[in-house]
């Protein structure tokens, strides 16, 4: 682990902890099951949209059965505004059914047996071991923190795997569950792909990107 690099983390993290304050799950839901659901659910949605659809979804289906047995066709349309919602559908039913006929209807509380799941990669899982159990087994890599770890040239890469043990390497473990909650709230109010607020950035000072875009 990189001492100066380390540092640099650490302040990025105590800048972005001071702005924003505790910081909680943009997402809705009330367990593990409900959790992993509305995680799948917001691959390339936001998470408006998804706390939108969460809140008829998670009244119609309450159980893992309910998920497990459900049409496949009836449960697309419950998700359509979702976007790619015949493909997160049937993920989410064969994801209920693993869960239910092999777990007992438990989560699964390990990154060996969440990734197992369909529609479930690192990042899903680090959400759901982080929130749900309070585990660092990783960091957790979306579209925000890709783009804003490669601003504060935290990475090199655009490949969320590396980007992941490039994090990994510099950031303390006590900080893996929290920090990308930091950068995405960053991404998501500030630091804006299409138009980036660099003068209402809580970072300008250190980021390197600042006079660069």
């Amino acid at each position: 682990m990189s001492k100066d690099k380390t540092n640099y983390v650490l302040r990025i993290i105590s800048i972005l902890k001071k702005h924003f304050g505790k910081l909680q799950c943009a997402l809705n839901f009330s367990n593990p099951f409900e959790l992993l659901t509305a995680v799948i659910l917001s691959a390339q949605c936001t998470d408006e949209r998804v706390n939108k659809i969460t809140k008829k979804l998670f009244n119609k289906y309450r159980t893992i059965d309910d998920y497990a047995n459900a049409n496949i066709l009836e449960f697309a349309e419950d998700i359509k505004s979702a976007g790619f919602f015949r493909n997160k559908a049937k993920n989410i039913i064969k994801s209920a059914n693993l869960i239910r006929d092999l777990h007992g209807g438990i989560v699964p509380n390990n990154m060996h047996e969440l990734i197992k799941l369909h529609g479930v990669a690192r990042k899903t899982a680090n959400v759901v071991l982080g929130i749900t159990y309070g585990k660092s087994e990783g960091i957790a890599v979306d579209t925000h923190v890709i783009r804003i770890a490669n601003l504060l040239k935290l990475t090199k890469s655009d490949n969320p795997a590396k980007i992941e043990r490039d994090l990994m390497e510099i950031v303390p473990k006590r900080y893996w569950i929290d920090f990308p909650f930091y950068i995405q709230s960053l991404g998501r109010t500030i630091c804006k792909a299409r138009k980036p607020n660099h003068s209402g950035c809580p970072l300008n000072k250190i980021c390197p990107s600042v006079n660069k875009n």
